[in-house]
C-alpha cells in the first residue's frame, strides 16, 4: 500500500490497516528507525506498563520465578569467580 506525507508532514493510514490494528484517533504508534526502513509500530492504549500486566500469566507461579531467579544468581557469581 502506498501512502503519501502531506506539506505539514501528516500521513494517512489506509483504513483496512487501522481495522487491522485497531488503530483510532488518539491512538499512539511509535516510529523505528532501523537505518534501512522505518517500522510503525502500534502502541498498547494507556500506560505501557499497566498494560503488560498479566502477560506471564500462568508462566510462572511467583515461587517458580523466586526460585528461577535464585539459581541465575548462583550461575552469575559461579562465572565471576
Amino acid at each position: 500500500m502506498v501512502a503519501t506525507i502531506s506539506s505539514k508532514g501528516q500521513l494517512v493510514i489506509p483504513a483496512s490497516i487501522r481495522r487491522r490494528y485497531h488503530l483510532t484517533a488518539k491512538s499512539k504508534v511509535d516510529f523505528l528507525d532501523t537505518g534501512h526502513s522505518i517500522v510503525l509500530i502500534p502502541l498498547p492504549p494507556g500506560d505501557p506498563f499497566l498494560a503488560s500486566r498479566g502477560l506471564l500469566k500462568g508462566k510462572f507461579s511467583t515461587a517458580e520465578f523466586l526460585k528461577l531467579r535464585r539459581e541465575e544468581r548462583t550461575r552469575e557469581t559461579r562465572k565471576r569467580r
